[in-house]
């Protein structure tokens, strides 16, 4: 599933693409995706105006004229395909490395945009969705009641780790990936994060506070660890999906800078470790980590 990073680059790829556009003709091809689209879902988008695009957690808010947001998720599969007639060509925002083709039968919406763009959007799975939110109503809406605060902000912080572990029993992956904590964080950058923060899967999160709920030197280095790996991912075009800004077709590469996911058996790649990356399953996904460095 694409995770934030992921998210980011099909985001920011749509931007340039929707942001002052008008929705001129909305053809919608099947009335579900992973849940029902809202009542009359064509009718309410045609004749909108893009505002702006930004991104919450794992989803793409397209913010539109009126006061409404169309909320997208990719789930498992979903992906955005672009086309321009100033190009001959298509750009494809959200293909994954090992891609399945496109089969137009997939093709579940299409977007004709004003100045000419037509963004379609195929999922093969419908494991993604739509939806729309009144803007006030956004923070209030079921999709995004109770997220906790994103990790590339300010508000991500040894402070906040701390009060948010302060008397946990989980263990640190857990806690991460607990979305009323952390919004967005997924599998693969949760065990990218703790390998840079020397930090143990499977410790408690109580070790990111003092009695007193205090930030230690762990909870520092790991919400720094958070970030740094967040901002490569995204520099690098994301880990699953085809970087929207290359012209040349490359991937997105992250998934070369992979210190332990993926990486079962191989030697640990910390200078001096000597220790091999070792994969167990943890609240039912795998878990990579170095048992050597990382305690």
């Amino acid at each position: 599933m694409p995770e934030l990073p992921e998210v980011e680059t099909v985001c920011r790829g749509l931007a340039p693409v929707l942001a002052g556009r008008r929705f001129l003709k909305v053809e919608q091809r099947r009335h579900d995706l992973r849940f029902p689209l809202p009542p009359s879902f064509a009718a309410r988008l045609t004749g909108r105006t893009v505002k702006r695009l930004d991104r919450r957690a794992k989803y793409i808010l397209v913010h539109l004229d009126g006061g409404e947001v169309l909320a997208v998720h990719l789930g498992m599969t979903g992906r955005f395909l672009v086309r321009h007639p100033s190009r001959q060509d298509n750009i494809q925002l959200g293909e994954f490395v090992h891609d399945h083709g496109h089969v137009g039968k997939h093709d579940h919406l299409v977007f004709t945009m004003s100045g000419g763009p037509v963004v379609t959007y195929n999922d093969v799975r419908r494991f993604g969705y739509m939806t729309l939110i009144a803007e006030r109503d956004l923070e209030r809406d079921a999709f995004f009641q109770g997220l906790g605060v994103e990790p590339l902000s300010a508000a991500l912080n040894g402070d906040y780790l701390a009060r948010r572990a302060l008397g946990k029993k989980t263990d640190l992956k857990a806690f991460l990936m607990d979305q009323r904590i952390v919004a967005g964080l997924g599998n693969i950058y949760v065990c990218e994060a703790l390998f840079r923060a020397h930090l143990d899967p499977h410790a408690g999160a109580s070790r990111l506070a003092t009695r007193t709920g205090k930030p230690t030197p762990a909870a520092h280095r790991l919400a720094a660890a958070i970030k740094a790996v967040l901002e490569a991912a995204i520099k690098a075009g994301g880990s699953t999906l085809r970087d929207y800004k290359q012209a040349d077709g490359r991937i997105g590469r992250f998934q070369n800078e992979f210190a332990v996911y993926g990486r079962a058996g191989q030697p640990c790649l910390k200078p001096r470790c000597r220790g091999r990356v070792r994969r167990k399953t943890q609240g039912g996904r795998s878990t990579f980590y170095c048992p050597t460095c990382q305690r």
